[in-house]
This record gives structure tokens, sequence and C-alpha cells, in this order.
């Protein structure tokens, strides 16, 4: 479908997905959020695509979250609906990947400056992120008199609690610099600006080139022992394995193996 808030590109069985808003450091408003899950949902029904580059236009801000002049908007998914406060709608509800579209392909994340707020909701459910060097994170919630809730709940999944606790208590007075993003474990790599696209393809474009239904099955193991109980995890573990060794693969694997050729790789 055409977007209007997004940019798209595939190749390579390797979807880039662009937020297309610099005007406003890539804030969502009601159409991008729209799109987002939209696009979500179409990506995890498309059998070309493989895996997922996530980004923002511009070279200022990945994400800032919701658009504050988008606050206004009547049909903008934030807050109680149907009359109680148990029915409460949530931008993640909307924009992230696994919530909104139940997308369970690899998803990279290319930060490009200033992650902020709402762009957690994106962050905290992608595989993993890449980052510019000169990439902050920080958020502004409580410094405006706001709770941030989801946004500390999905970063407490990939921070140590005492960093989550100081970036969200902190507000906008501090700013998690991408070299301590990365020191701490949100971040995987960190690059000079200019390489970041070419670093998030290149390993996508790794990914992308593995047997999907194995490289799916060991995400959402992945993804099940992080949420579940560990027994529990591995519980479902003995269904993944069932699931993700499918046998042309296994067979192709197997030859490529015996053959003696093993695969090129660089040391990160």
């Amino acid at each position: 479908m055409p977007f209007t808030t997004l940019r798209y590109e595939l190749r390579d069985h390797v979807a880039q997905v662009t937020l297309d808003r610099p005007e406003v450091h890539n804030a969502f408003d009601l159409a991008m959020m729209r799109e987002l899950r939209t696009l979500w949902r179409d990506l995890r029904e498309d059998d070309e695509v493989r895996a997922v580059v996530l980004t923002g236009a511009g070279d200022r801000a990945f994400c800032t979250g919701v658009d504050r002049t988008a606050l206004d908007d009547p049909d903008l998914p934030i807050g109680t609906r149907g009359g109680t406060p148990l029915h409460f709608d949530d931008p993640g509800d909307w924009i992230s990947p696994k919530t909104a579209g139940d997308l369970w392909k690899p998803v990279v994340a290319a930060v490009n400056g200033m992650a902020c707020g709402g762009a957690f909701y994106l962050l905290g459910q992608v595989e993993f992120i890449i980052a510019a060097d000169h990439a902050t994170f920080f958020d502004p919630h409580t410094s405006y008199g706001m709770a941030s809730v989801f946004e500390s709940m999905a970063m407490l999944q990939r921070m140590p609690l005492g960093e989550v606790m100081r970036m969200q208590l902190t507000g906008a007075y501090e700013r998690l610099s991408a070299q301590r993003a990365h020191q701490i474990g949100l971040v995987q790599e960190v690059v000079p600006a200019g390489q970041l696209l070419d670093a998030a393809w290149r390993v996508a474009t790794v990914i992308a080139s593995q047997p999907p239904l194995a490289v799916q099955a060991t995400l959402r193991a992945v993804w099940y022992a992080q949420e579940l109980g560990y027994r529990q995890a591995l519980e479902v573990g003995k269904t993944l394995v069932q699931l993700g060794n499918d046998p042309a693969a296994l067979a192709e694997g197997q030859a490529a193996f015996a053959s003696g050729v093993r695969t090129p790789w660089r040391l990160r």
C-alpha cells in the first residue's frame, strides 16, 4: 500500500522501513501509527521478507515518540475508551512490531540520532540495535509530569535495572550516549553515522540468507526464554525444535558441511 509517513524498500529479502517525518524528529501521529500497524501485519504475511531494517529519516533523530501537536486528535489511540478505565488504548498496541503485528521476523534497528520516549515502543521489540556514534537515548516523561510506564517496562527487557531507573527518573536532564548504551548491552554495535545503514543491511542480509524457518524458530525461542519462566520456556522449546528444523534445509546444511567449504565470517 502507499504510505505517507513511512518509506519502504525491499531488496535481497530485507525490507527497510524508514520513519519519514524528519520535520518533527520522526515522531508518530495517528497516520504513522495506522501505517505501522498495517505494515507490520503485511510484512508478517510476505514470504519475500525475511529480515527488516528499521530506521528514521535524516540524521537528527530515529524517533522522539508521540507528536505532541497531534495529541488533540480525538482518534489518537491514547487513553481510556468505552467509558471505564478498563478500556485503555496505548500507542504500543499500534506501533510495536510484535504487539501490533505479531511479527516474528528479525528486526534490526538502525538508530541515527535521538531515540526517546515512545521510541522505546519500537526499540523494545526489535531483535538488536546498531547505533550511529552520535545517537542518544533518553526518556523525558517525568520531566514533563508524565509517568514513564510502558517505555520503562520495555527497556527493562534490554537494560540492567539501575540503568533503566537512572534513564527514566532523570528524564530530560541526562542522555545515554551510543557508547554507554553499547557498554550496558542496549546497543550491539556503534558505527560512524555514514556507515550506519550499511552496517544494518550487512547483518540483516546475512540473517535473511539463512533458512527462514530456523531463524524464526530461534527468534521465538529467545523471546519465550526472556518472557517466560525458564522451565516453561524449555517446554515450549521442545515444540519449537520440531517446527524449526525443516528437513529440506537440514539436508542442504548437511551437504554444505560435508563439502568441506566453510562460510566466510567477520570478527566484530
